[in-house]
């Protein structure tokens, strides 16, 4: 099928929630994409963060395919070994002492509310159910994570939304501290704000946040649906501030590709979800467990790619602060941990990004417009960020032409 006539199905067929960049990708290996027209594209925004090891990665590709062979789907009802695997590992290497599986970071992130407001209820009482949440932060299009979601440009038209929450600026501690009362359950941030424009809090932020709901006995819920699975150069992004959080929510990068969620959290507060409580028909799937445990394992593996995302870190943003001196005019901040790194600008770069997608290469806004986001895979060298460099270089100065 020509690529016009895609397009134009596309656009008779589907419910009209995306605004899609006008190509069909076909194929993937590493950081490179190819569309139906054998065009070749560099990945940097990877599936918004998801192919933390590229596309069709080895070791994702055959535990899939012996998944799909053994076993493609069996109901919670049933025990499985994947979901095990998978458990297993997360637990060791994280805080937590429980897991719970799911499909997407907005069924995290719904269930993570969920646990915490029955958790508070059960050990405080009916009146513990405010949540406080940030301004500019994005937790999900679900009522429940769009309610704790701080952008209004989100809300409209699905109003009322979930009672019960109040939003606070990030990286605010007065503010925060104004905000709780009473009726607190419990405080959900994104360690660092993605989606809203990647904001970075200051060093003891989060520490301090830590120890404000420890003396108030409010549960902390982070959010590292985008953070996690070594997109920060650790393993989870709380690891940076030496805290621990209540309850953290996984997805995007946690299957290499494959759709899968997660809810972490300690003992005490996972008895608080009782049979009959809360489930998901696909959550645990196991080939979606097959997947993570893949993607786990590898990122895992010898400390290779952490360290390696770390070195590209430092270098990336060292290349883009250089198109900083270059085009001021242009480029306000270049900020960042590990990769995931935003470039703001003075203008809406939705332009921007449109030009490097015409020259080969695929990038992304955040906040509203204004940023470039940067979410390259994890196992990017030097060489791709020359090139992706380069061709940001040439559509900022067609911008400024």
């Amino acid at each position: 099928m020509e690529e016009k006539e895609i397009l134009n199905l596309f656009d008779k067929l589907f419910i009209p929630t995306y605004t899609r960049y006008p190509i069909v990708l076909r194929k993937g290996r590493g950081v490179k994409v190819w569309d139906v027209n054998g065009k070749e594209y560099l990945d940097f925004l990877a599936g918004i963060a998801v192919n933390v090891l590229g596309h069709c990665p080895r070791q994702v590709v055959m535990a899939v395919q012996k998944q799909v062979q053994r076993l493609i789907h069996v109901s919670n009802l049933y025990y499985s070994e994947p979901q095990l695997e998978l458990a297993k590992t997360l637990i060791k290497n994280s805080f937590a002492d429980r897991v719970f599986f799911c499909n997407s970071g907005t069924e995290a992130n719904e269930g993570a509310l969920k646990l915490a407001r029955i958790y508070m209820k059960k050990k405080y009482g009916e009146e513990r159910f405010e949540f406080i949440a940030a301004f500019n932060s994005f937790h999900g299009r679900s009522f429940g994570s769009l309610s704790v979601t701080g952008q209004e440009k989100y809300h409209h038209g699905f109003e009322p939304l979930l009672p019960g929450v109040k939003f606070v600026p990030f990286n605010d501690l007065e503010a925060l501290n104004e905000a709780i009362s009473e009726k607190t359950c419990a405080i959900i941030l994104e360690p660092i704000q993605a989606e809203g424009g990647i904001n970075i809090p200051d060093k003891n932020y989060l520490k301090r946040v830590r120890q404000i709901c420890d003396n108030e006995g409010i549960l902390l819920i982070l959010d590292e649906v985008q953070t996690g699975m070594g997109r920060t150069g650790k393993l989870f992004a709380y690891e940076h501030f030496g805290i621990e959080p209540d309850i953290m929510t996984l997805a995007k990068g946690l299957g290499g590709g494959i759709p899968i969620g997660a809810i972490l959290t300690k003992e005490e507060i996972a008895q608080a979800f009782a049979p009959k409580t809360h489930a998901s028909t696909f959550g645990g799937n196991p080939v979606a467990c097959a997947a993570g445990f893949a993607t786990l394992e590898t990122i895992l593996e010898d400390g290779y790619l952490l360290d390696s995302c770390q070195r590209m870190s430092k270098y990336i943003i060292k290349k883009l602060n250089s198109l900083k001196d270059k085009y001021p005019q242009l480029i306000k901040e270049v900020r960042g941990l590990g990769l995931l790194v935003g470039v703001e600008l003075t203008i809406n770069g939705a332009d921007i990004v449109k030009k490097c997608l015409k020259k080969g290469l695929l990038i992304g806004t955040a906040g509203d417009g204004e940023v470039l986001r940067l979410t390259p895979p994890l196992i990017i060298e030097k060489d791709h960020i020359d090139e992706a460099v380069m061709v940001l270089d040439k559509a900022l100065k067609e911008a400024v032409s």
